[in-house]
């Protein structure tokens, strides 16, 4: 039973990888091509999302489960948050800043659990954020450059998405549900919600532009986009419910360095020297978190307390 749910989790850790990196490649198609806007195509990812849950619902793969309004506003509020400020960092400061600013929400997140739901975490796994930090450093050395405004922007934007994934997987356990059945509920609340907010942040004459000048392929290309951001949103929203919001985290610095990488071996993106120990110390600490996590799923009697995920 142990192997198989570990298999389990390993097809849903790859699927997650495969998925976020086609879904990179096809945004920056059709930012690239067609400067379509970002929030909204955020909007319209979780509206098709929504109607893969429908399909799912009636291929019987999940039961629909009434959740409280309230209990879910604070999910759907911080991942609109989390889009917002995302884009707002990335609006306002380099690549390089954006990206070693954002390895601050893995520390978050274990502060927010450890303070507020009684999580622990072992030394050894604390440890395992510092190769992390420092590679990502290494990688944006050349790239980093400070604003206020942007500093600011930067923080929020830690703060948020680290609520968010944290809520992702207390809500499943607080009421009882799987990821499907939480994401049924999610999608279309913060499809609403991004509606309500985008124009206030992407000028409707833009759209319209866009609009205007979509051709067929565009349009198959949107929901193709939107197809993928399914499986990613749910494959997110199970590893977090399975695992935790610290694993998914090292899954994100683990597609952070082979996106590096296939840039390098596919498209022949200049990797400088200092980049490439980035690399191998970030992967260093991942894979030594990895390690962590699987002696101390083995030996529950290791100074850590396990009946609580980290």
């Amino acid at each position: 039973m142990a192997a198989h749910s570990q298999m389990v989790v390993t097809v849903c850790l790859v699927l997650n990888i495969c998925s976020s990196i086609v879904i990179v490649l096809l945004n920056k198609w059709i930012y690239t091509h067609y400067a379509f806007p970002n929030m909204t195509l955020t909007c319209i990812h979780f509206i098709v999302t929504t109607l893969g849950l429908l399909v799912c619902k009636k291929l019987d793969l999940f039961q629909p489960k009434s959740l409280p309004f309230l209990h879910m506003l604070p999910l759907a509020l911080t991942f609109c948050g989390f889009v917002v400020f995302t884009n707002l960092s990335l609006e306002n400061n380099t690549v390089g800043t954006y990206q070693l600013i954002k390895t601050m929400t893995t520390p978050c997140i274990i502060f927010i659990q450890t303070q507020f739901y009684a999580r622990s975490f072992s030394f050894h796994v604390k440890s395992t954020l510092i190769p992390i930090i420092i590679g990502v450093f290494l990688n944006s050395y050349y790239d980093v450059k400070f604003s206020a405004l942007g500093i600011v922007y930067a923080t929020v934007g830690v703060l948020v998405t680290s609520v968010y994934q944290v809520l992702v997987g207390e809500k499943q356990q607080e009421l009882q549900v799987n990821s499907m059945q939480l994401l049924h509920y999610q999608a279309p609340l913060s499809a609403f919600l991004l509606i309500l907010i985008i124009p206030f942040f992407e000028p409707l004459d833009a759209f319209h532009g866009v609009l205007d000048s979509w051709p067929l392929e565009t349009v198959l290309m949107v929901f193709l986009s939107g197809v993928v951001a399914f499986t990613v949103n749910l494959s997110i929203f199970w590893i977090i419910g399975n695992t935790s919001p610290v694993t998914y985290n090292m899954v994100g610095h683990l597609k952070f360095c082979l996106t590096l990488l296939g840039g390098y071996f596919l498209f022949g993106d200049h990797l400088n020297s200092l980049q490439v120990l980035g690399i191998i110390t970030t992967l260093t600490g991942i894979i030594a978190y990895t390690h962590f996590k699987i002696q101390e799923a083995r030996f529950p009697q290791l100074p850590v307390t396990l009946s609580s995920k980290s």
